[in-house]
């Protein structure tokens, strides 16, 4: 089992004769994801690696293809129209890989994909994986094995660093999801617990925060009401300056709040093992499963 993709899951590239998605297209391939098509406009009758068909829009390529799942590799100039797409041609899950999209773009695409019911991973975000099974994004996929622990984090080299510990701990992953760190993006530690919690192969889960907003706060919540499983959690940014941005354009401290030492005080409370350090959080995730 797992959440949001997997073996039959039809991915579309939106993108994917660009430098950035021909690169990332043909490692997803290699992973044995799904690729059904891809979508350049102007480029539509061509194939990618002599296999992938490529079409000129997304309607045309979930027409001919069946694809259910798109990933974003458009530049931010144009990848709100990009994603809106995707929605309209009946998508049902949208991972945005493309980073610096404007804030206010985000509220106007957000808003259209709830109308829709359509599911958005990101933006600025590595993707999401079921270890074994399926890669939509970036991630570097041999670090991964499959296994009982889901991960979801806001930092994409943090998600890294907490697989490869699981992995050296000798605890696989069921799905793996990097959420991005911007102020506006789709599912959040809430929404992914939600899955988690009913995936009956995910026996615990590995939670990576940062400072800024209240995400970690509602997942805190969250999880002292709702969830029954292990989770382990780190929090970056114990030492960053109030006001300061630290990466993400969301990871900033304002009047006081969004602080790393709020943040695991909450998650601490609701019961979640706390890694004091990023190097602990495969072993802190190994003690909370004993």
């Amino acid at each position: 089992m797992s959440i949001l993709v997997d073996r039959s899951t039809r991915v579309v590239v939106q993108g994917i004769t660009g430098k950035f998605g021909s690169l990332h297209t043909r490692h997803m391939l290699e992973y044995g994801t799904g690729i059904v098509a891809g979508v350049a406009p102007g480029k539509g009758g061509q194939k990618f690696e002599d296999r992938v068909p490529v079409f000129d829009s997304v309607h045309e390529a979930v027409a001919g293809t069946g694809a259910d799942t798109s990933v974003i590799f458009v530049a931010a100039p144009f990848a709100p129209d990009a994603i809106a797409e995707a929605a309209d041609a009946g998508i049902r899950l949208v991972v945005v890989i493309t980073e610096g999209i404007p804030t206010q773009e985000m509220v106007r695409v957000r808003a259209l994909l709830d109308a829709r019911g359509v599911l958005m991973v990101g933006p600025n975000c590595p993707g999401v994986i079921t270890a074994g099974e399926c890669k939509v994004g970036i991630m570097p996929a041999y670090i991964h094995t499959p296994g009982p622990i889901g991960v979801i984090s806001r930092s994409g080299t943090l998600t890294y660093e907490a697989v490869f510990q699981l992995t050296a701990q000798g605890l696989g992953q069921s799905t793996c999801i990097g959420i991005g760190g911007d102020p506006v993006g789709g599912l959040d530690f809430v929404s992914c617990l939600e899955l988690f919690e009913r995936d009956p192969a995910t026996k615990g889960v590995v939670l990576i925060g940062e400072i800024g907003g209240s995400a970690e706060e509602q997942a805190a919540s969250f999880i002292e009401e709702h969830f029954t499983k292990p989770v382990a959690a780190f929090v970056s940014g114990a030492t960053a300056p109030p006001g300061k941005r630290m990466g993400h354009a969301g990871a900033i401290i304002s009047r006081g709040k969004g602080t790393a030492a709020e943040k695991k005080r909450a998650l601490a409370a609701a019961g979640v093992h706390i890694a004091e350090s990023p190097a602990l959080i495969g072993e802190t995730m190994r003690k909370a499963m004993k």
